[in-house]
């Protein structure tokens, strides 16, 4: 038994991107979303991305939270930051506008919480 971690929370954030788009959504991530999330008390485990077929590639993300309660309090921050949604809205239109890219270049997007063990 792990002492001090019973109520640590993780989740696994992860895209199936087109080929072309994956330096893109990485510069993303690495100028705007990243910050942002460190900036409201996110920890990053590591990103990571894997080949899903000879057009696409998968790639995901592993984030540490305290508690379920404080991973909440932490999007919640993230979500309401008026700059961080302005930069986010920026990048969608200077690619096409989110629907646009939601469905030229981001094939699947998924949040999901991992389970321990």
């Amino acid at each position: 038994m792990m002492i001090g971690v019973e109520n640590v929370f993780y989740r696994r954030k992860f895209y199936i991107v087109k080929n072309e788009f994956v330096d893109i959504l990485n510069a993303l991530f690495h100028e705007t979303n990243l910050p942002n999330q460190l900036k409201h008390g996110a920890r990053l485990v590591g990103r990571w991305m894997v080949p899903h077929d000879q057009a696409n590639t998968e790639i995901f993300a592993i984030w540490e939270y305290d508690s379920h309660e404080k991973y909440e309090e932490i999007e919640a921050n993230v979500r309401s930051d008026t700059e961080h949604l302005k930069r986010i809205k920026d990048w969608y239109e200077k690619h096409g506008g989110r629907d646009y890219v939601m469905k030229e270049y981001i094939l699947e997007m998924k949040n999901e919480p991992l389970i321990p063990t």
